[in-house]
Formats: C-alpha cells, structure tokens, sequence
C-alpha cells in the first residue's frame, strides 16, 4: 500500500472496479437474451408477410402474376412506425409486383429452410429484409418484405433503459452502501484515532484495547507496549533528577551556611569578595537544584491524580506573601497583592513552586523602585468563569517574539540582564500543564513591563 493512502480510499479501490465490472457483465447478459428473442419476432412477422404474399401469386396466360387487392396492399403498408415495402419475383427472376428498387437478395443470404434474412438500404434508409422462397406452379417464387428499423432501434433503447438503467441505479447505490460501509466499519478505529489525539503528553495509560477491532488489536497492544516504555523511561528520568537535586540540596545547604558564617566573620575585603562570590554562585546553584526536583515533579507522570484536591489561589499566595514581602523590600521594590478567592484542583507543592517561579523572575528583572502585583480571582467568560493568577511587573518585558521560546528549558532571552538558569517559565508551563491550565505571556497595564497569567478550571467547592 503506497504510504499515506486512506484505508478507506484504498478499500474502496479494491472493492467498487469488480463490483462494476460484475454488474456490467449482469446487464450484458440480460440485454442479448432479450434482445434477439425480439429481433426474431420482428422478422417473423415479415416472414409470415412474405408467406402471405405467396398464397396470391397466380399463373396465368403463361405469366405469373399477384393478386393482392389495393385495400388488403395499404393493410400491409399501415404501420405506426415503420415503412414496409415488399417484392415479388418470378422463378427467372423477373419482378412481378412490388417496390421496383428493392435489390434482389445479395448472395451472401443464404437461404435457411427457405427464408433469408439481412440487412439492406432502400432509399437512403436502414432496412431490414426477409426474402422468402414460396412455390409457385411447381417452381420457386422470392418474396422480398422489407422494413425501416424504427421499431428495432425503439426496442434496443427500451431494453438499454429496461435494463442497464436499473444497473446503474444499482450501481450507485451500491456505491453509496459501501461508501457508508467502509465509513462504519473503520469508525472504531476513527473513534481510536480521536481517543489517541485527545491525550495530552502526559496520559501515557494504555488504550483501552475492548473496543478495538480484532484487526487492529496487535497494533494497539503494541502502542501500549510503547506507552509503558516511554512511562518508565519518563519515570526513570524523574526519579533521577529529583535525587540529583536531592543529593545537591543538603551539601549545597551547608556550603551556603558556611559561607554566609564566614561572611560574618572578620576577614580580609580580598577574601570577602571572594567569599561573596562563593555564596552568590552557591545560591544560584541551590535555586537550580530546586528547580530541578520541582520540574520532575512537574513533568508527565511526576504527578497523579490523586495527589491533587480543591485549593484556594489566594491562600497559597497569603502563605508565601510575607517570605517576597522582605525579598522585595530588600531589592528597593514595591510588592503589592490584589487578592479573590480562586479554588481550583491541584498541589499545593508545585503550584507554590509556580507562584515562587514568576514572583522570582518578576523581581529579578524589576528595576529598583518598581512595583510588581499579584492577583488572583475569578474571570468570568460566556463559556464559564476561570480561576486566574496573575503576576505583573513593570520590568523591561518579554517581546512578543521571544514569549513562545521563553517557555523552553534553559532559554533565556539574548541580552538580558541577572543570572537566571532559564527554567522558571519552563517550570511555570509544565505546572501549568500538569493542571490542565494555560499560560499567557503579555505586557502589564499601560503597555510595559511583562504580565504572566496562568488560567485554571474553577473547581467545585
């Protein structure tokens, strides 16, 4: 099968030429047994015409001659749709009575059982003629009657419609069955197709195979079997990463507690800048570790459903605001909350982890004296009303053309200032995701700085 072909295209390729060519050969084989029965009555008739005609040959005064009144002449000349014409000759050939230019018989009608038919022109027309043999005083006559093919032709089309007509309403109606049996019968693995575009990135579950067409268990089972491997290996990557930040935090914990106590010692400016560095790049590091054991949790499979329940955006904020409040404070930055109650499903872990995420970014690249916002409340919309949290800052933005790339892991928008690793809307969008949230990247009011909002399901109370 060429690559790309439609299973249904293709079935109906293989199934509709031999159903056609079946139905032709039906109507084919139903047009010649009627057809010739007719044909032969119709030359029957001429035949029983001719017989006719020689019962009223007579001889006499050494002469053959017909003997066929005018009134019983214009009876066999009536016809509603053809012209007949008819000749009688005599033993040595001579016309006795008749049409004059009817040619006599050509030789290639040879006589069976005393009646040759063929087909001739008389006059410009197609005719059809009998020419049959009567004795007449001891010897052998020729009656020639000949007909147009009116009638013959009006037959063959009453026939043609009679019956390839009818084959091909047949036809298209059995075109349309299988057209629309072809459609049913692969509408289960329509159904699959939809089943499988409707899964996030996230739903590696295996399908459901009790529904399956037996045909396409085998390509099922091994999608499955492919599923379960990209969800160990999925797992096997998460559990790895969430134990190398693990491992990291406790000796990037001490390092940095060692640090800022040697910081308070008394030491020499040289060594200080030194040991600042050292603290600053601990951080850093410490931050990126973070960030890695909340990615694994984030990602595919990190977290299940059951690990979710009802929460409230503005409690999570209300726990962590007074933590940004002294960060912001110490960065010269105007940190303001704009809060309404949102419930919507998730973990609490990983949507504070969010929330630290765009707190985080919105303070690093806020300039000293600006102001950054955070709200949370619900939006309402035709089609159902939405839980939002929104950060706001009045930093130097995102451009539009970068806000897609923004959210890739380790991108970081060229020229940018501060020392972020790249994962913080990276994060933000995998949490996101894990909720069945979206995220918007755009400018804060009065068209500068950057707004960041993540948009939830409300959830029931």
């Amino acid at each position: 099968m060429t690559s790309g072909r439609s299973v249904r295209v293709q079935l109906l390729r293989l199934l509709l030429p031999p159903i056609t060519a079946l139905m032709a050969a039906g109507a084919m084989i139903a047009y010649y047994p009627s057809i010739e029965p007719a044909r032969a009555a119709y030359d029957q008739a001429l035949i029983d015409v001719g017989v006719a005609l020689g019962e009223r040959i007579r001889f006499d005064n050494a002469a053959y001659e017909l003997d066929l009144p005018g009134a019983a002449e214009r009876v066999l000349r009536t016809d509603r749709y053809d012209q007949i014409y008819f000749r009688v000759l005599a033993p040595d050939g001579k016309a006795i009575a008749g049409d004059p230019g009817l040619a006599p018989p050509p030789a290639r009608a040879v006589p069976k059982e005393g009646v040759a038919a063929y087909d001739d022109l008389y006059q410009g027309n197609e005719v059809r003629v009998v020419a049959v043999l009567v004795p007449c005083e001891g010897k052998v006559c020729t009656v020639q009657v000949a007909e147009t093919t009116v009638k013959r032709k009006r037959l063959v089309r009453d026939i043609v419609l009679s019956s390839l007509v009818p084959t091909l309403l047949i036809a298209i109606a059995t075109l349309i069955i299988v057209w629309f049996g072809v459609k049913r019968g692969l509408a289960p693995l329509d159904r699959l197709s939809e089943q499988i575009k409707e899964r996030s990135p996230r739903d590696l579950r295996p399908i459901e195979v009790g529904l399956v067409p037996a045909e396409a268990k085998p390509m099922v089972g091994a999608l499955n079997d492919l599923l379960g491997q990209v969800a160990d290996a999925n797992s096997n990557q998460q559990r790895f990463l969430a134990n190398a930040a693990h491992q990291l935090r406790t000796p990037l914990a001490g390092l940095q507690a060692h640090t800022e106590l040697a910081l308070a010692l008394p030491v020499p400016d040289a060594c200080r800048a030194e040991l600042e560095q050292v603290h600053l790049a601990t951080v850093r590091t410490a931050r990126l570790a973070n960030q890695l054991l909340a990615l694994a949790r984030a990602e595919p499979g990190g977290t299940q459903e059951a690990g979710l329940e009802v929460l409230d955006l503005r409690r999570i904020v209300e726990g962590v605001a007074d933590e940004w409040v002294h960060r912001a404070l110490a960065r010269d930055i105007d940190l303001g909350f704009d809060l309404a109650e949102a419930r919507v499903r998730g973990n609490e872990f990983l949507l504070r982890e969010a929330l630290a995420n765009l707190v985080h970014n919105a303070l690093e690249y806020t300039p000293a004296g600006g102001h950054v916002t955070v709200r949370t409340g619900i939006r309402p919309r035709a089609d159902g009303a939405q839980a939002v949290l929104e950060v706001d800052d009045d930093g130097p933005g995102i451009p539009p053309d970068q806000r897609a790339q923004v959210l890739q892991r380790f991108y970081r928008v060229p020229g940018t200032a501060g020392v972020g690793s790249g994962l913080g809307l990276a994060i933000v969008a995998e949490i996101a995701g894990s909720h069945g949230a979206s995220l918007e990247i755009g400018e804060a009011a009065g068209g500068r700085g950057c707004r960041v909002t993540l948009i939830f399901p409300v959830a029931s109370a």
